[in-house]
Protein backbone atom coordinates (compact mmCIF):
# COMPACT_ATOMS: atom_id res chain seq x y z
CA UNK A 1 0.00 0.00 0.00
CA UNK A 2 1.53 3.21 -0.64
CA UNK A 3 1.61 6.35 1.34
CA UNK A 4 1.77 9.50 0.30
CA UNK A 5 2.49 13.14 2.23
CA UNK A 6 0.71 16.18 0.52
CA UNK A 7 1.63 19.63 1.19
CA UNK A 8 1.57 18.36 5.07
CA UNK A 9 1.85 21.34 7.08
CA UNK A 10 1.82 21.43 11.12
CA UNK A 11 1.66 24.79 13.19
CA UNK A 12 1.94 25.22 16.86
CA UNK A 13 1.41 28.16 18.75
CA UNK A 14 2.12 30.16 15.63
CA UNK A 15 5.46 28.43 15.31
CA UNK A 16 5.31 25.84 11.99
CA UNK A 17 7.11 22.23 12.86
CA UNK A 18 6.16 20.94 9.01
CA UNK A 19 6.16 23.03 6.19
CA UNK A 20 4.24 21.61 3.12
CA UNK A 21 5.57 18.52 3.10
CA UNK A 22 5.57 16.58 0.02
CA UNK A 23 6.83 12.90 0.31
CA UNK A 24 5.58 9.41 -0.93
CA UNK A 25 6.66 5.89 0.12
CA UNK A 26 6.18 3.24 -2.24
CA UNK A 27 3.91 0.03 -1.74
CA UNK A 28 6.51 -2.57 0.31
CA UNK A 29 9.59 0.23 -0.04
CA UNK A 30 11.47 1.87 2.74
CA UNK A 31 11.76 5.35 3.21
CA UNK A 32 14.07 7.24 5.69
CA UNK A 33 13.70 10.76 6.93
CA UNK A 34 16.67 12.14 8.37
CA UNK A 35 17.55 15.69 9.89
CA UNK A 36 18.89 17.46 12.52
CA UNK A 37 16.91 17.31 16.24
CA UNK A 38 13.69 19.81 15.92
CA UNK A 39 13.53 19.70 12.01
CA UNK A 40 10.08 18.14 12.17
CA UNK A 41 10.81 14.33 11.58
CA UNK A 42 9.02 13.15 14.75
CA UNK A 43 5.90 15.17 14.17
CA UNK A 44 5.54 14.30 10.21
CA UNK A 45 5.62 10.49 11.84
CA UNK A 46 2.77 11.56 14.20
CA UNK A 47 0.45 12.63 11.28
CA UNK A 48 0.66 9.38 9.88
CA UNK A 49 -0.25 7.47 12.77
CA UNK A 50 -2.94 9.85 13.85
CA UNK A 51 -1.24 11.34 16.77
CA UNK A 52 -1.69 14.69 15.25
CA UNK A 53 -3.92 16.18 13.28
CA UNK A 54 -2.17 18.23 10.49
CA UNK A 55 -2.75 22.33 10.01
CA UNK A 56 -3.24 21.71 6.06
CA UNK A 57 -2.59 18.84 3.72
CA UNK A 58 -3.41 15.64 3.68
CA UNK A 59 -2.10 12.13 4.67
CA UNK A 60 -3.21 9.41 2.26
CA UNK A 61 -3.28 5.36 2.49
CA UNK A 62 -3.54 4.33 -0.88
CA UNK A 63 -6.43 6.27 -2.01
CA UNK A 64 -8.31 6.95 0.58
CA UNK A 65 -7.67 9.81 3.00
CA UNK A 66 -6.28 9.06 6.52
CA UNK A 67 -8.59 11.41 7.86
CA UNK A 68 -11.67 9.76 6.08
CA UNK A 69 -10.80 6.13 7.52
CA UNK A 70 -12.43 5.31 10.93
CA UNK A 71 -9.86 4.83 13.49
CA UNK A 72 -10.32 1.12 13.99
CA UNK A 73 -9.64 0.70 9.77
CA UNK A 74 -6.44 3.31 9.59
CA UNK A 75 -5.28 1.66 13.58
CA UNK A 76 -5.34 -1.68 11.06
CA UNK A 77 -3.41 -0.60 8.36
CA UNK A 78 -0.96 1.66 10.16
CA UNK A 79 1.38 0.38 13.25
CA UNK A 80 3.93 2.35 14.78
CA UNK A 81 6.63 2.21 17.04
CA UNK A 82 7.28 5.90 18.42
CA UNK A 83 9.79 7.21 20.85
CA UNK A 84 6.83 8.05 23.79
CA UNK A 85 5.37 4.28 23.20
CA UNK A 86 6.35 3.76 27.18
CA UNK A 87 4.23 1.27 29.11
CA UNK A 88 2.68 2.63 32.31
CA UNK A 89 1.71 -0.76 33.64
CA UNK A 90 3.75 -3.86 34.44
CA UNK A 91 2.56 -5.88 31.88
CA UNK A 92 4.28 -8.86 30.96
CA UNK A 93 5.51 -9.25 27.56
CA UNK A 94 3.26 -11.31 26.07
CA UNK A 95 0.52 -9.71 26.99
CA UNK A 96 2.50 -6.03 25.61
CA UNK A 97 2.88 -8.14 22.62
CA UNK A 98 -1.11 -9.26 22.25
CA UNK A 99 -1.88 -5.75 22.66
CA UNK A 100 -1.12 -5.31 18.98
CA UNK A 101 -4.48 -7.57 17.91
CA UNK A 102 -6.36 -4.88 19.94
CA UNK A 103 -7.52 -3.02 16.34
CA UNK A 104 -8.75 -6.41 15.22
CA UNK A 105 -10.44 -7.61 18.29
CA UNK A 106 -14.10 -7.34 19.72
CA UNK A 107 -14.81 -6.49 22.94
CA UNK A 108 -12.99 -9.05 25.28
CA UNK A 109 -12.73 -12.00 23.65
CA UNK A 110 -9.94 -13.90 23.70
CA UNK A 111 -7.13 -14.88 21.23
CA UNK A 112 -7.59 -16.93 18.57
CA UNK A 113 -5.22 -19.54 18.18
CA UNK A 114 -3.86 -18.16 15.21
CA UNK A 115 -3.32 -15.01 16.89
CA UNK A 116 -1.34 -16.83 19.96
CA UNK A 117 0.81 -17.88 17.02
CA UNK A 118 1.08 -14.81 15.46
CA UNK A 119 2.67 -13.49 18.79
CA UNK A 120 5.06 -16.61 19.71
CA UNK A 121 6.64 -15.71 16.29
CA UNK A 122 6.66 -12.15 15.95
CA UNK A 123 8.75 -12.97 19.71
CA UNK A 124 10.55 -15.50 17.96
CA UNK A 125 11.71 -13.37 15.47
CA UNK A 126 12.68 -10.10 17.63
CA UNK A 127 14.44 -12.21 20.14
CA UNK A 128 12.37 -11.70 23.37
CA UNK A 129 10.55 -15.30 23.87
CA UNK A 130 12.59 -15.72 26.16
CA UNK A 131 11.16 -12.55 28.27
CA UNK A 132 7.38 -13.28 28.04
CA UNK A 133 6.52 -14.25 31.14
CA UNK A 134 8.85 -10.86 32.47
CA UNK A 135 7.29 -7.82 33.20
CA UNK A 136 7.89 -5.26 30.87
CA UNK A 137 8.89 -2.43 33.37
CA UNK A 138 12.02 -4.79 34.22
CA UNK A 139 13.50 -4.80 30.51
CA UNK A 140 17.03 -2.80 29.33
CA UNK A 141 15.29 -0.16 26.74
CA UNK A 142 16.67 -2.45 23.93
CA UNK A 143 14.93 -5.23 25.17
CA UNK A 144 12.17 -3.01 25.50
CA UNK A 145 12.56 -1.28 21.78
CA UNK A 146 12.04 -5.28 20.83
CA UNK A 147 9.16 -6.46 22.16
CA UNK A 148 7.21 -3.30 21.03
CA UNK A 149 8.23 -3.96 17.09
CA UNK A 150 7.15 -7.30 17.62
CA UNK A 151 3.20 -5.65 19.08
CA UNK A 152 3.97 -4.02 15.83
CA UNK A 153 4.26 -6.71 13.64
CA UNK A 154 1.32 -8.51 15.46
CA UNK A 155 -1.04 -5.78 14.24
CA UNK A 156 -0.44 -6.94 10.42
CA UNK A 157 -0.07 -3.59 9.22
CA UNK A 158 0.53 -2.65 5.73
CA UNK A 159 2.62 0.45 6.73
CA UNK A 160 4.95 0.75 9.22
CA UNK A 161 6.27 3.79 11.33
CA UNK A 162 8.82 4.03 13.11
CA UNK A 163 10.58 6.48 15.31
CA UNK A 164 14.20 5.86 15.89
CA UNK A 165 13.62 2.12 16.06
CA UNK A 166 17.55 1.46 17.13
CA UNK A 167 17.68 3.62 19.69
CA UNK A 168 19.27 1.03 23.08
CA UNK A 169 19.92 -1.38 20.89
CA UNK A 170 23.14 -2.85 20.41
CA UNK A 171 24.98 -3.76 17.17
CA UNK A 172 23.68 -6.80 16.30
CA UNK A 173 20.10 -6.18 17.30
CA UNK A 174 20.69 -3.10 15.15
CA UNK A 175 21.79 -5.15 12.35
CA UNK A 176 18.60 -7.77 12.80
CA UNK A 177 16.11 -5.49 13.08
CA UNK A 178 17.48 -3.63 9.90
CA UNK A 179 17.35 -6.84 8.47
CA UNK A 180 14.06 -7.55 9.31
CA UNK A 181 12.83 -4.39 7.68
CA UNK A 182 13.88 -5.96 4.65
CA UNK A 183 12.20 -9.19 4.94
CA UNK A 184 9.08 -8.14 5.88
CA UNK A 185 7.78 -6.38 2.49
CA UNK A 186 5.97 -3.76 4.46
CA UNK A 187 5.87 -0.29 3.60
CA UNK A 188 8.11 1.63 6.13
CA UNK A 189 8.55 5.16 6.43
CA UNK A 190 11.24 4.84 9.04
CA UNK A 191 12.84 8.52 11.26
CA UNK A 192 16.41 7.81 11.94
CA UNK A 193 19.67 9.46 13.37
CA UNK A 194 22.41 7.35 12.28
CA UNK A 195 22.94 8.43 8.50
CA UNK A 196 24.85 5.26 8.06
CA UNK A 197 22.02 2.95 8.97
CA UNK A 198 19.63 4.88 6.96
CA UNK A 199 22.13 4.33 3.97
CA UNK A 200 21.96 1.11 4.17
CA UNK A 201 18.35 0.29 4.91
CA UNK A 202 16.30 3.06 2.99
CA UNK A 203 15.29 2.42 -0.34
CA UNK A 204 14.82 6.65 -0.90
CA UNK A 205 15.72 9.08 2.05
CA UNK A 206 14.21 12.47 2.78
CA UNK A 207 16.06 15.04 4.44
CA UNK A 208 14.85 17.67 6.62
CA UNK A 209 15.49 20.68 7.91
CA UNK A 210 13.17 23.64 10.08
CA UNK A 211 10.30 20.95 8.91
CA UNK A 212 10.62 21.76 5.45
CA UNK A 213 11.92 19.10 2.67
CA UNK A 214 15.48 19.64 1.93
CA UNK A 215 15.69 17.20 -1.12
CA UNK A 216 14.55 13.26 -1.72
CA UNK A 217 15.82 10.29 -3.43
CA UNK A 218 18.51 7.22 -3.37
CA UNK A 219 20.73 7.30 -0.65
CA UNK A 220 23.60 8.03 -2.91
CA UNK A 221 22.20 11.27 -4.63
CA UNK A 222 20.76 12.39 -1.33
CA UNK A 223 23.85 11.81 1.21
CA UNK A 224 26.69 14.37 -0.26
CA UNK A 225 29.15 15.99 0.99
CA UNK A 226 27.02 19.11 0.46
CA UNK A 227 23.76 18.61 1.48
CA UNK A 228 25.80 16.94 4.90
CA UNK A 229 27.26 20.09 5.15
CA UNK A 230 24.54 22.12 4.85
CA UNK A 231 21.51 20.67 7.01
CA UNK A 232 23.98 19.07 9.50
CA UNK A 233 27.30 21.44 9.34
CA UNK A 234 29.74 18.81 9.43
CA UNK A 235 32.03 17.46 6.69
CA UNK A 236 31.87 14.35 5.14
CA UNK A 237 33.60 12.25 2.71
CA UNK A 238 31.36 9.35 1.21
CA UNK A 239 32.46 6.34 0.13
CA UNK A 240 30.74 2.78 -1.13
CA UNK A 241 30.70 0.32 1.43
CA UNK A 242 33.04 -2.51 0.21
CA UNK A 243 30.74 -5.31 0.39
CA UNK A 244 27.19 -3.41 -0.56
CA UNK A 245 28.10 -0.46 -2.30
CA UNK A 246 25.39 1.57 -0.58
CA UNK A 247 27.20 5.36 0.47
CA UNK A 248 29.16 5.17 4.14
CA UNK A 249 29.59 8.81 5.55
CA UNK A 250 33.01 9.10 7.24
CA UNK A 251 33.11 12.02 9.57
CA UNK A 252 35.77 14.71 9.48
CA UNK A 253 36.33 15.59 13.20
CA UNK A 254 38.13 18.98 14.21
CA UNK A 255 42.03 18.64 14.83
CA UNK A 256 43.47 20.43 17.42
CA UNK A 257 47.04 21.50 16.45
CA UNK A 258 49.49 21.72 19.88
CA UNK A 259 49.92 25.50 21.15
CA UNK A 260 53.77 26.28 20.50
Amino acid sequence: MDLVLDGLTVVTNGRSLVDDLSLDVPSGKIVGLIGPNGSGKSTALRCVYRALRPSSGTVFLGRDELSDLPLRRSARLVAAMTQDGAVELDYTVEEVVALGRTPHGRGNAPLTRRERELCEKAMERLDVAHLARRGILGLSGGERQRVLLARALVQEPRILVLDEPTNHLDVRHQIELLSLLKAVGLTVLVVLHDLNLAAAVCDRIGVLSRGRLVTAGAPWNVLTPETIADVFGVEVTVVPHPLSGSPQLLYSLPVERPQP
